[in-house]
């Protein structure tokens, strides 16, 4: 009927107008147009395939583009010859449906109609969610950029889940919904799993919309995965409505945070202090939240025993220190062994009905069991050891590390006699790639020749001693820690003598008391929730260093006195920001980072550093050469290279 087509004419009138308000053309991008500016490989027929009418976008060429809106909506006048055909068509399609199948070419997951346009147009009018077509792909050059290497990785997912259903924002989505549903992106998935995913994500996408989910930065595909990070894709089709929706309205803070690439570093405890006590400020009779009758309750998290690891040694150290400090203000509390997700979920659990607040977990292998309580417990705080994790229900906190390698690698080429010093590093994961070039900058601005000999001490089979031995490597930068039950020397930077004894030199500090001590104080002084720090799209993480006393180097009597002078003079200008590792010219073991004369790198780029300075003899190990029990932290916070093929 004309009478609809009028109507139609309408919605596409407004978004024309819309659109040109905004300084924008008005009509449908013409592929054509796009692929003059862009490289491309072939074109390949893919096949017959189900398209959701939200991923068309334009038309392959000029013929038809001025004849719709950007929605598709008619834009011609009604008594045109063009009106009578699109009404007849949705004539037809009120009795019929649309029988034949339209041809589009499909690029960078967006498709682009070659015969059908009035097809679409019906269907969209209609509220029609997908429509038959013909698929043609036209195949980009590969290349370094974002939007690029994710369409590469929609191939790979496409090869074994061949529909079109999902669009994600961040690379490595596609692995992680492979992850998520207990498949991997080599062997096709099986229909029953396909059909699983396409009817939960439709219940998904019904709801996220209903909420607004529209209006948020990242698609559906993104917010579809993170409530697949809490709940499964049966919970989707067994649950109720109404449950699905209020569990929608729990992560709205996630998804806003989800494709959001900024995380607020809070580089010193100064930014916290800015906003200390603001509530005092404003409140005459303050009366504080917690008393020695009413103490603020925490909870230490560990996933090994404090006496077996080093690392949850220190942190223990942590624990005690502000039971110290805070006396009868905090009432702390530690768990041991808690390896595996149901063994935290059930310590979190009865830790909460205990009264616990706030809870500190000290791995990155333990963050998916915290997000998922943090969600669960919105009144409860929550943080995590780890950094760059985009969580916002949890917070992270972590050391600016490599400030120590940079000192410690200055003084171990100080103490080589041969060039060459050996490097212990134990998952490459955020953070570790920035230790290991501090260190390699650091000795190479006392050596500019000196060779840094890289080994990873998670590598499945390998025996770094023992090949630092047999390469006759001296001078080591080992493990920053070492057991409490089973003491060595081979730690921090020492020197190995001809006749087996170890002569420590250096070994970095981490100061957890320090650290916890000023974060357990926003929460007693009320300045947690810091205006101007704490958004609802944004990941929060403490990451300070040496100049808030968390960092430091602690130096062994065998260390000359001038090697002393120098790791004071270094220390004393990476505390006043005058001594930056990552400014100026900066080179990997292939390329120029970054000119003479640059700026430091921005702290983002310091945290995902998956590169190896030039001096640097070894690589970056992949995921299927590292030992199985580092799973779950390379689950989480392994740098990109890690998963990618050769």
């Amino acid at each position: 009927m004309i009478k609809d087509y009028i109507a139609a004419k309408k919605i596409g009138q407004k978004e024309y107008k819309a659109a040109v308000s905004k300084g924008k053309s008005p009509y449908l991008p013409v592929l054509d147009n796009i692929l003059k500016h862009v490289e491309t490989t072939n074109e390949r027929r893919v096949g017959l395939f189900e398209i959701p009418l939200e991923f068309i976008v334009g038309t392959k060429t000029h013929e038809r583009t001025e004849s719709f809106s950007l929605n598709f909506m008619p834009i011609l006048e009604d008594n045109t010859e063009f009106a009578y055909k699109w009404s007849a068509l949705y004539d037809s399609q009120l009795e019929e449906g649309i029988r034949d199948p339209i041809k589009v070419y499909e690029f960078m997951n967006q498709f682009y109609v070659q015969e059908g346009n009035k097809r679409v147009s019906v269907s969209r009018y209609v509220g029609a969610n997908s429509i038959v077509g013909e698929v043609y792909r036209i195949m980009p050059v590969k290349n370094d950029e974002k939007q690029n290497k994710i369409y590469y990785e929609f191939l790979e997912f496409f090869n074994v889940v061949p529909i079109y259903l999902l669009t994600f924002s961040e690379e490595g989505s596609y692995q992680k919904l492979a992850d998520v549903v207990g498949k991997d992106l080599e062997t096709p998935w099986d229909d029953k799993v396909i059909e699983l995913l396409k009817a939960s994500y439709a219940v998904f996408e019904k709801a996220y919309k209903a909420q607004g989910g529209e209006n948020l930065d990242c698609t559906v595909g993104d917010a579809y995965l993170v409530y697949l990070t809490f709940y499964s894709m049966d919970s989707l089709i067994n649950d109720s409505q109404s449950l699905t929706s209020q569990r929608i309205t729990k992560l709205w803070k996630e998804f806003k945070t989800q494709t959001n690439e900024h995380v607020t570093l809070v580089k010193t405890p100064d930014e916290i202090k800015d906003n200390n006590n603001f509530i005092k400020n404003v409140i005459t009779n303050f009366i504080p939240d917690y008393t020695p009758s009413h103490p603020l309750k925490i909870a230490f998290l560990y996933d090994k025993n404090s006496s077996e690891s080093a690392w949850t040694y220190g942190h223990e150290l942590g624990r005690n220190h502000i039971e110290n400090v805070f006396g009868e203000l905090v009432e702390t509390r530690k768990i041991d062994n808690l390896s595996d997700y149901d063994s935290l979920k059930e310590a979190i659990d009865k830790a909460v009905d205990d009264g616990v607040e706030m809870f500190f977990t000290v791995s990155p292998a333990m963050m998916e069991g915290t997000v998922k309580a943090a969600v669960h417990f919105p009144k409860v705080k929550f943080l995590n050891c780890s950094i760059n994790l985009n969580y916002n229900a949890v917070r992270t906190y972590y050391g600016r590390m490599y400030e120590a390698k940079f000192i410690m690698g200055a003084l171990a080429a100080t103490r080589t006699m041969d060039g060459r010093i050996g490097y212990v590093a134990d998952y490459p994961i955020f953070g570790t790639m920035a230790n290991i070039n501090a260190f390699a900058i650091g000795a190479a601005m006392v050596d500019p020749d000196v060779k840094i000999h890289l080994k990873w001490s998670s590598e499945a089979g390998r025996d770094w001693q023992k090949e630092f031995e047999d390469e006759g490597i001296s001078v080591i930068s080992g493990p920053d820690w070492i057991k409490p039950s089973n003491a060595s020397r081979q730690y921090g930077v020492y020197k190995k003598l001809g006749d087996g004894t170890i002569k420590n030199l250096a070994a970095p500090l981490w100061n957890w008391g320090k650290y916890y001590e000023q974060i357990v104080k926003t929460v007693l002084n009320g300045s947690w929730d810091a205006k101007g720090l704490v958004r609802s799209d944004r990941a929060l993480n403490y990451w300070w260093g040496m100049s808030a006393g968390v960092i430091d180097v602690i130096l062994s009597d065998d260390v000359p006195y001038y090697c002393e002078k120098l790791v004071g003079i270094l220390k004393d200008g990476i505390i006043r920001e005058s001594l930056k590792p990552f400014a100026g010219e900066l080179h990997s073991q292939d390329k120029v980072i970054q000119e003479k004369g640059s700026e430091e790198l921005a702290s983002e780029d310091i945290i995902d550093m998956n590169w190896l300075n030039d001096n640097v003899i070894g690589n970056i190990p992949k995921k299927n050469a590292i030992v199985e029990d580092a799973g779950d932290t390379l689950k989480m916070s392994a740098v990109d290279t890690v998963n990618k093929e050769d």
